[in-house]
């Protein structure tokens, strides 16, 4: 579109090519410097807004009893059990070092288990093992007897088989907590290198909430050193390639250059923190620069090929791309500022940085880069006459076969959109990682072979300070530890009545027949009290019961399950408490409920951050257009594709996460572009008297190639995010690349068709 203001603008920047890049740089320079204050968080719950209901609980349980920040070894010999003297004194060598740990609070282990019997008239409460290479084959054999048979450490701190032993190491975390992380997994690692060169036949596994931050940072700093640079590479050459211009291609990287060294720098000066969620924003601005890049460098070229010289060629690129480039800049970033709806922080960061690089490339390619141009010694091959061009005989195609094409994108958008019901919501964070990271398949192993690190919490009340000891109270809690133990998901439960079992029989003499609750709360607060002046240091209950002795804690662990199946057993156990125990009653919490809940809650939020975008969206392409009817019709091709992605997804992997709660935000505001692209120019050849088929023709021949291009480049950089470890990035980068293709498809495709069925005047 012509105006006398873009003249003069475009007029001056050409004019003034030097001042401006010069200016550019500068500023570039200046913001690029806050880049140095970016900082890398290897805390899991940077995932969790203040506001989240289930964290609050979480932080709760913890500040009831003790903070779940824990590293779990595990011990496997390369054959046989772990009940031998050898493993038995590695496992007891290793509680040692582990309460060596920086930040270590507490270690349970197979060895220094707190097991309790009668002598006598005495209660002993000792070590189940205690210098390991001096016991006999006798000792052995009662250890292995007790350890097995014991409720509370079999399928925890030793497998049901007998084959995997391990320790549980609390830490407490000081203020700064990602440099303790790193300090407590650097110990660890260490202290595990020597124990497997101590005892080569034994096998060593190291998990944990505490390793998982160490994965979480170190994810971060893998995603912003090794897929920011190959995508920028894969950019460089996919433009390389389809522009076939060395120094159109230059001047792009320019602008790469410059709108992320811009956008990291404004973080930077932000103290923005990045997590393995926000660690792509580099990617997503380099993706987004390119496309604004490669439709005004794209019609330059083709300027250039008809005879214009290069600064004619300039100009009518601008005025050509200057207001659907800013149409497009304006709705991407609304696509982005969307994701601030959502429940987890670390997208806010996503999308407020993206939406600023979107504003910075933009602002690059009407500046810097026909600056660039008109700078550079760029050349254009001239038109071939011989034959009409791809984009002049697919856009004939397309005209010709219009009700075919509209039927058959109808069709193909139904049957893909049918396996959306296929997708299973789920979040598993043990699964958060892939097999490259030594986190992923150590968890794998534990497990597989000792135990479960998907937990439910549950804070149990008693009516009054010190009623845990209550008679009625302990048979509630231990009928409702039953009640769990026999939900077929389970594979171990830790209540404090088992405890009181345990000590009821140890002071009737062992004696089987006494292996239940006490009747007595007198006596029971009795034995509760001499066992605790028995433990030995390190070993209190206070991970068990609060201060006040009102309330204990119970822990279910439960095998490998989805988000969904953790939600329908909490559910069902209160239902189970509502029947039972009444005043009972509570939510289940812990980290893996926390999860569990995040995807539901993000999708809600980004449902309505979702809509409000669209709404908006469609409301701006309605004014631009001017039409109503024409608005409306651009959106079709822009909601279909999210629903034919997810189809696809649905019948290809069959289950989402919390990344595909976003991916609708985030494609809606990218592959709009093309549309806004498209229809302007329809417009404009509908405004000069061509009739609807001819106008198609047009776009196809004006703006096909550079649609084309640059999502070909967007796919190309997006698609580097599937290579990444961490499933958050690799699920979002698929979930967009599929969805950009089947957008370009209904562009080229459906959009066409559309539009000469219902504008059919002057056709």
């Amino acid at each position: 579109m012509t105006s006398v203001p873009l003249d003069r603008y475009v007029a001056a920047v050409l004019r003034r090519r030097w001042w401006v890049v010069a200016l550019a740089t500068l500023v570039m320079l200046v913001m690029t410097g806050g880049a140095r204050f970016l900082g890398v968080t290897n805390d899991y719950r940077i995932m969790f807004g203040e506001g989240n209901p289930q964290l609050a609980a979480f932080d709760d349980l913890e500040s009831t009893y003790t903070v779940s920040n824990t590293a779990l070894i595990a011990v496997a010999p390369r054959e046989g059990s772990v009940f031998t003297r050898e493993t038995l004194g590695a496992i007891e060598e290793l509680t040692g070092a582990a309460w060596g740990a920086p930040h270590s609070s507490r270690v349970d282990s197979l060895t220094n288990y707190s097991h309790s019997e009668a002598r006598g008239d005495d209660l002993v409460v000792e070590p189940l093992v205690d210098d390991a290479p001096s016991l006999g084959d006798a000792d052995v054999a009662r250890v292995q007897n007790i350890a097995l048979n014991a409720v509370d450490i079999a399928g925890r701190l030793v497998s049901r088989d007998g084959r995997v032993g391990g320790l549980v190491i609390n830490f407490v975390l000081p203020e700064n907590a990602d440099a303790a992380v790193v300090e407590i997994t650097d110990y660890l690692n260490a202290v595990l290198d020597k124990a497997r060169a101590r005892h080569p036949d034994l096998a060593y596994y190291l998990t944990g909430l505490v390793v998982m931050n160490r994965a979480f940072a170190d994810t971060t700093q893998d995603d912003i050193e090794t897929l920011t640079p190959l995508v920028f590479l894969i950019i460089v050459a996919a433009a390389a390639l389809l522009l076939r211009s060395v120094w159109g291609t230059v001047s792009i990287v320019v602008v790469l250059v410059f709108a992320i060294g811009t956008t990291m720098g404004f973080a930077g000066w932000l103290g923005a923190v990045l997590s393995p969620t926000s660690s792509g924003v580099p990617i997503i601005v380099m993706t987004v620069a390119v496309a604004h890049s490669v439709h005004v460098v794209t019609t330059t070229l083709l300027g250039m090929s008809r005879g214009l010289d290069r600064n004619a060629a300039i100009a009518e690129s601008l005025h050509v791309n200057a207001y659907p480039v800013f149409l497009t800049a304006i709705t991407t970033a609304i696509g982005f500022l969307s994701l601030n709806a959502s429940d987890s922080p670390p997208f806010h960061l996503l999308g407020n940085l993206v939406a600023f690089g979107v504003a910075c490339a933009f602002v690059y390619s009407m500046t810097v880069l026909p600056a660039m141009l008109s700078i550079l010694p760029l050349r254009a091959r001239p038109v071939r006459s011989e034959r009409p061009a791809f984009f002049d005989r697919f856009g004939a195609f397309v005209v010709a076969r219009r009700r075919f094409l509209l039927w058959f994108v109808t069709l193909l958008a139904v049957a893909l959109a049918a396996g959306i019901p296929r997708n299973e919501l789920t979040d598993n964070w043990t699964r958060y990682f892939d097999e490259r990271y030594e986190f992923r398949r150590h968890t794998d192993f534990v497990i597989e072979n000792l135990t479960s690190l998907i937990t439910l919490e549950y804070s149990l009340k008693a009516e009054r300070d010190g009623g845990i000891t209550d008679p009625d109270y302990l048979r509630a809690v231990d009928a409702f530890a039953e009640w769990y133990r026999s939900q077929p998901e389970v594979s171990h439960v830790q209540a404090f009545p088992d405890i009181m079992k345990r000590l009821n029989k140890n002071l009737h003499g062992d004696d089987p027949a006494f292996y239940r609750l006490p009747d007595d709360p007198e006596l029971a607060a009795q034995y509760l009290l001499l066992y605790e002046l028995s433990l030995p240091f390190g070993s209190d209950l206070n991970d068990r019961i609060d201060v006040a002795k009102s309330a204990t804690r119970m822990t279910v662990v439960v095998d490998s399950t989805s988000s969904r199946e953790q939600r329908e057993l909490d559910a069902r156990a209160q239902d189970w408490l509502r029947a039972n125990a009444p005043r009972l009653a509570t939510p289940a919490t812990g980290l893996s409920i926390v999860f569990a809940h995040l995807s539901i809650r993000n999708i809600t939020s980004m449902l309505r951050g979702t809509i409000i975008a669209m709404a908006l969206i469609s409301f701006i392409l309605m004014v631009v257009f001017r039409s109503v009817r024409l608005g409306l019709v651009s959106l079709l091709p822009n909601f279909i594709p999210a629903a034919m992605s997810f189809g696809l997804w649905g019948y290809l992997v069959g289950y989402v996460g919390i990344a595909s709660s976003v991916v609708v935000a985030i494609s809606f505001g990218i592959i709009v572009d093309d549309t806004i692209h498209f229809l302007t120019e329809y417009l404009k050849a509908r405004r000069q008297g061509l009739a609807a088929p001819e106008a198609v023709r047009s776009v196809f021949r004006t703006v096909g190639h550079a649609l084309w291009t640059t999502t070909a480049v967007l796919c190309a950089g997006l698609l580097v995010f599937s290579s990444s470890g961490f499933e958050l990035s690799w699920a979002l980068g698929l979930l967009v690349t599929i969805t950009l293709v089947f957008a370009l498809v209904g562009d080229f495709l459906l959009l066409p068709a559309l539009l000469m069925t219902i504008d059919r005047r002057n056709s």
